[in-house]
């Protein structure tokens, strides 16, 4: 039965989407739990990773994590008072800030990864075939709030 304005099958796309989003958040960060690490931090700490021992500039991190810069800033301070992260003045204009992970945030990052990926492959990758990765991949592209429809 369609509510509030929406048919019956999109009801079931879109309930879909987030029930499934619910339940492979709850796990994925289920898994990361024993390291003591949230979504938002794997988040920052992989950037980083993949953006190497030069770090990113903060407002970039800000901007991929789809963050506030406050709310950047207070999950930045988090992720520095564990040692995980340094910070420093931005050694090209010397006005913004870099951050980079230290040795412990790279040793953390990479069990965290291998933790990550293998859950994703269980929860999600190992459930779908290669043509229904790239419809989704597809999908995704096309819903994209940055691109026109």
């Amino acid at each position: 039965m369609a509510t509030d304005g929406l048919r019956d099958l999109e009801q079931d796309a879109w309930g879909g989407f987030l029930l499934t989003h619910d339940r492979l958040w709850r796990a994925l960060e289920a898994g990361l739990a024993p390291l003591n690490v949230s979504m938002a931090e794997y988040s920052v700490l992989s950037l980083l990773y993949e953006a190497g021992p030069g770090g990113m500039r903060m407002s970039d991190l800000a901007q991929r994590r789809l963050m506030s810069t406050g709310g950047f800033t207070r999950l930045a301070d988090r992720l520095q008072n564990r040692g995980l992260i340094e910070r420093r003045r931005s050694a090209a204009d010397g006005r913004g800030f870099e951050a980079a992970l230290t040795g412990g945030g790279r040793a953390l990052i990479r069990r965290a990864r291998r933790r990550h990926h293998d859950d994703l492959h269980a929860l999600f990758f190992s459930r779908l075939d290669d043509g229904d990765l790239r419809r989704l991949a597809e999908i995704w592209a096309r819903l994209d709030p940055g691109t026109e429809s």
